[in-house]
């Protein structure tokens, strides 16, 4: 019997120190993809692979808002935000807005919920509101 409780203190204590990885903030995100160049690694609407439509950009965030992809030599400029949102299940969550308005670089204008990010990877998703399918954007430092 003794054995038994000690078991299952120990399974207690083991479950109840696992912790969600709740590192993603608004300050978090901001820091993180200002430092350096990003590319995408991953983009898919609906689960349909779209990372064709916009291989080969390089993407820069800088302080003041304003968001660059260079692909060829070629900039096209957008702008970027991070803040607090609630999807449709109205949970909390931070979310990087971002805004391109010429194309191919519209396919990923959206307010994009952000699952995580690490000082070398940053992982979004979008769950669309007119047919329901989810979106990914994976950015990778490059």
């Amino acid at each position: 019997m003794k054995k038994l409780t000690v078991a299952l203190f120990a399974f207690a204590l083991l479950l109840f120190s696992c912790k969600k990885d709740n590192s993603v903030s608004v300050q978090n995100m901001q820091s993180t993809v200002t430092k350096g160049s990003w590319k995408a690694t991953t983009f898919t609407e609906s689960g349909t692979n779209q990372l064709s439509d916009i291989s080969g950009y390089v993407f820069t965030f800088d302080d003041n808002g304003t968001l660059k992809a260079v692909k060829s030599g070629a900039t096209i400029t957008g702008t970027w935000t991070v803040g607090e949102g609630s999807g449709d299940d109205s949970e909390s969550h931070i979310q990087l807005n971002i805004n391109f308005t010429t194309d191919p670089l519209t396919e990923i204008a959206d307010d994009w919920h952000v699952l995580s990010v690490s000082s070398s990877k940053v992982e979004l998703e979008d769950v669309s509101g007119g047919n329901g399918g989810t979106d990914e954007l994976v950015l990778e430092k490059k």
